[in-house]
C-alpha cells in the first residue's frame, strides 16, 4: 500500500545504471525496484530478504515510522551499481535509493538518500536487511519521530505601537500526582477551593489523570497568583508552575475585543486543516482568534532518530517562523481609565472613545454587567435622543436653520399614538421654540411635529452622512448601526427620536459625534491597516459647523450644562433616553456623547434612569481623567 499518493520513480524513469558481469547474470533492477516499493508501502512479501524475514521487516518499518504523524513518504531508485567484493564468490549490487518525506505541517520536502545491498544467491538477488536501508542512521530499535514546535506568537499592538498583548509571566496551578503523600482527592478539593473552580470536577479529573500527571487547576497571572504561593505549598502534591503567556496589561483589558488565549478546542482543530493540533496554544475568541494564524506564525517541524537508550539526534529541521504583529487603534491609557469608571457599573454598559481627526478608536471599553459580550462594539440599542444629532442634519438640508421656530407641546400625536417629553422637561421651553432649543432641552414632541419635513430616507441619509448604518468591515466584529430607509406614521415618528427600528451601537454613536467634531464623515477605524468606506452622501464642514454649535448649546443651557466646568476645551454634548421592554412605565437606556477637541466620547448604560442622570456621570469622570492625563 502507498501512504504518501507520492509518486515513486519507476527503474526507466529513474536513469538506473545497470553494470552486468556478464549477460548471464539476471538485472537487478526488478529487485532494486520491488525493495523500494517496500520500504513506501511497508510490505515486503515481495522481497527476497536475507538477515530477516517479511514479517520482520514489515514490523521494523512500521516501528520506525509509527511516530512520524500524518506525514507520507515515497521511495524511488536512483542507480544499481556493481560492487567488487573480494571476500564473496557471487555477483554484488549497490542500490541507491532517494527517500522523500511529506512532512506533516511543513510545505518543505525533506529527502536524502540510503543505499541497499543485493547479493546474487542461487541466481536471485537477495536484499540485506537493516533498518539502514530507511535511514542511513537508523539503527535496530531505533524511530524516527516529528517533533512540532509551536512559534513565538506574535504581539497584540496598539496607538503608537504600543504593546497591549506580550508574553507575561504566570503560574499553572495544579496538582503534581507524583508528589502527593496522603488522599489525593481531598488535596485536589482543598487547592480548588483556594484557587475557585469547581473543587468536584477538579478531584475527578485528578482521579482519572495518570499516576504520574501533573493535572491543572488554573493557570493564574504572576500577580494574581503571588498573594496565594505560600498557601500552594501547603497543599499536599499541589505545586504552582511558572511560566508565560500572551496577555493583556490586565485581565480585563478590552478582553471582548481582544478575546482568549489557550488550549485549541477539538472544533478549532477539526476546522484548521490540519494547521492546528490538539494541545496547541491558540485564540479562542476575539481578535486573537479572527487572526490566529498571523499571531501564530508557522511552527517548526523537527525529525529526530530517537534510540531505545541515549539521546536523540536530528536529522532534519525547520525553524519555526515567528508570529506577526497585529496593530489596534487602542490607546492603553484612555482604555485603561474607560474600564475604571465602568467597574462598578452593574447593567451592560460600554464607553467608546474615537480621534476624529483620523477616526482612530482610542477606547472600546464594555461594562462587566454584559459578562464578556463587546457591548460597546457589537450591541444594538435604540439611541433615543442622541439620534436628534442625526434627525437635525435631515431638518437642516430640508431647510430648517437653528433659529426655525417649531412646537413643543406636552404631547404629540402620531396615527393614534400619543408621545411625550420626559418626566422632567423644563416648562420653560414648552411652546413655540427655536430648533436650537428644541435641540439643547432635547424636546420629542418638536421632532416628532417636524417629522413630514424629514422623510425617513432623509433620515437614513443623514445617518450616513455621520457614519451611523454604514456597511463597512473594521477587521472584527462590529455593529455601526441600522436605520430603516422607508417607515411610515408612529414608525416614522419614533425613528425622529431615535426609536422605532432605529438602531445603533456605542461605538456607531461615537462616530456620529466624530463626524461633526471633525467636518466630516468619520468612519471609525480599529485596524489601521483596513481603509475607511466613504458614504456617497457626505457630511459638509458647513452643517457638521452648525451641529457641534447645536451640541455647545446643549452644555451651555441645555441638559449637558453638568459639564460646563470640565477642564480643558469647549464641550458640545447629546443626552440620550431611549424606551425599551413592555413594562410599565418603561425601562430605558441612558446615552450620552460629547465632543471636546479632538476627542468624541459614547457612553451607554442598558439600564438607566436618564441620559443625563446615569450615563452622564459616567461622561464626566471619564473627560475629567483624560483632561487630568
Amino acid at each position: 500500500m502507498n501512504r504518501s499518493g507520492l509518486r515513486r520513480l519507476t527503474a526507466a524513469t529513474a536513469a538506473v545504471l545497470v553494470l552486468a558481469s556478464c549477460s548471464s547474470v539476471p538485472d537487478a533492477g526488478p529487485t532494486a525496484e520491488a525493495l523500494a516499493a517496500a520500504l513506501e508501502s511497508g510490505d515486503f512479501n515481495d522481497v527476497p530478504l536475507a538477515g530477516a524475514t517479511a514479517r520482520d521487516a514489515t514490523l521494523a518499518i512500521a516501528e520506525i515510522t509509527e511516530r512520524m504523524g500524518e506525514s507520507d513518504w515515497a521511495v524511488s531508485v536512483s542507480a544499481v551499481e556493481e560492487v567488487e567484493d573480494e571476500n564473496v564468490d557471487h555477483d554484488v549490487r549497490s542500490v541507491a535509493l532517494g527517500v522523500t518525506w511529506d512532512l506533516a505541517h511543513t510545505d518543505e520536502p525533506w529527502s536524502y538518500t540510503t543505499e541497499a545491498r543485493l547479493d546474487l544467491i542461487d541466481d536471485v538477488w537477495q536484499v540485506t536487511w537493516t533498518p539502514a536501508l530507511f535511514h542511513p542512521d537508523l539503527d535496530d530499535g531505533d524511530q524516527l519521530v516529528l517533533r512540532r514546535e509551536q512559534a513565538e506568537r506574535g504581539d497584540v499592538l496598539g496607538a503608537d505601537g504600543e504593546v497591549l498583548v506580550t508574553e507575561r509571566p504566570v503560574y499553572r496551578i495544579g496538582i503534581d500526582k507524583t508528589l502527593v503523600e496522603g488522599d489525593l482527592g481531598a488535596a485536589a478539593e482543598q487547592l480548588a477551593e483556594l484557587v475557585g473552580v469547581d473543587a468536584g470536577s477538579f478531584a475527578e479529573r485528578a482521579e482519572a489523570a495518570g499516576e504520574r500527571a501533573f493535572v491543572e487547576a488554573i493557570t493564574l497571572r504572576d500577580e494574581d497568583a503571588a498573594e496565594m504561593l505560600d498557601d500552594i505549598d501547603e497543599i499536599d502534591g499541589a505545586r504552582a508552575l511558572p511560566g508565560t503567556l500572551p496577555l493583556a496589561p490586565t485581565r480585563t483589558f478590552a478582553r471582548p475585543i481582544l478575546g482568549a488565549i489557550g488550549e485549541a478546542t477539538a472544533e478549532i482543530v477539526d476546522q484548521s486543516e490540519g494547521r492546528i493540533q490538539p494541545g496547541d496554544v491558540t485564540g479562542l475568541s476575539g481578535l486573537q482568534r479572527v487572526y490566529d494564524e498571523t499571531l501564530a506564525g508557522t511552527p517548526g517541524v523537527r525529525v529526530e532518530i530517537v534510540p531505545a537508550e541515549g539521546d536523540p539526534t536530528t536529522v532534519f529541521e525547520q525553524p519555526a517562523e515567528n508570529g506577526a504583529p497585529v496593530t489596534l487603534t487602542l490607546d492603553t491609557d484612555l482604555q485603561l481609565v474607560a474600564e475604571r469608571v465602568l467597574a462598578d457599573v452593574e447593567p451592560p454598559s460600554a464607553i467608546v472613545a474615537i480621534r476624529p481627526s483620523d477616526g482612530h478608536v482610542l477606547a472600546a471599553a464594555s461594562g462587566p454587567g454584559g459578562e464578556g459580550y463587546s457591548t460597546a462594539t457589537l450591541g444594538q440599542y435604540a439611541p433615543g435622543s442622541t439620534f436628534k444629532v442625526v434627525s437635525t442634519l435631515a431638518l437642516l438640508r430640508a431647510g430648517h436653520s437653528p433659529d426655525t421656530p417649531v412646537q413643543c407641546p406636552d404631547t404629540v400625536t402620531a396615527d393614534g399614538r400619543v408621545f411625550g417629553n420626559y418626566s422632567d422637561y423644563p416648562a420653560s421651553a414648552l411652546g413655540e421654540i427655536t430648533l436650537r432649543t428644541a435641540f439643547a432641552q432635547s424636546c420629542n414632541t418638536a421632532f416628532i411635529g417636524e417629522r413630514d419635513a424629514a422623510a425617513q430616507r432623509d433620515l437614513a441619509a443623514a445617518a450616513e452622512s455621520l457614519g451611523l448604518g454604514l456597511d463597512h468591515d473594521l477587521g472584527l466584529p462590529a455593529f455601526l448601526g441600522s436605520v430603516p430607509a422607508d417607515a411610515e406614521g408612529t414608525e416614522h415618528a419614533a425613528s425622529m427620536i431615535g426609536q422605532g427600528r432605529v438602531l445603533a451601537s456605542p461605538l456607531a454613536m461615537a462616530a456620529v459625534a466624530a463626524s461633526v467634531a471633525d467636518g466630516r464623515t468619520v468612519v471609525p477605524t480599529l485596524l489601521p491597516e483596513i481603509a475607511a468606506a466613504q458614504p456617497a452622501d457626505t457630511l459638509t464642514t458647513d452643517e457638521a459647523a452648525t451641529l457641534a454649535d447645536l451640541m455647545r448649546a446643549t452644555v451651555e443651557s441645555g441638559t449637558a450644562a453638568f459639564l460646563q466646568d470640565v477642564p480643558g476645551g469647549p464641550i458640545g454634548a447629546k443626552t440620550g433616553t431611549a424606551e425599551y421592554g413592555t413594562e410599565t412605565p418603561p425601562e430605558t437606556h441612558g446615552w450620552m456623547i460629547a465632543i471636546q477637541g479632538d476627542l468624541a466620547v459614547a457612553v451607554f448604560v442598558e439600564e438607566a434612569e436618564s441620559g443625563s442622570a446615569t450615563a452622564g456621570p459616567l461622561l464626566e469622570e471619564f473627560l475629567r481623567a483624560v483632561a487630568s492625563g
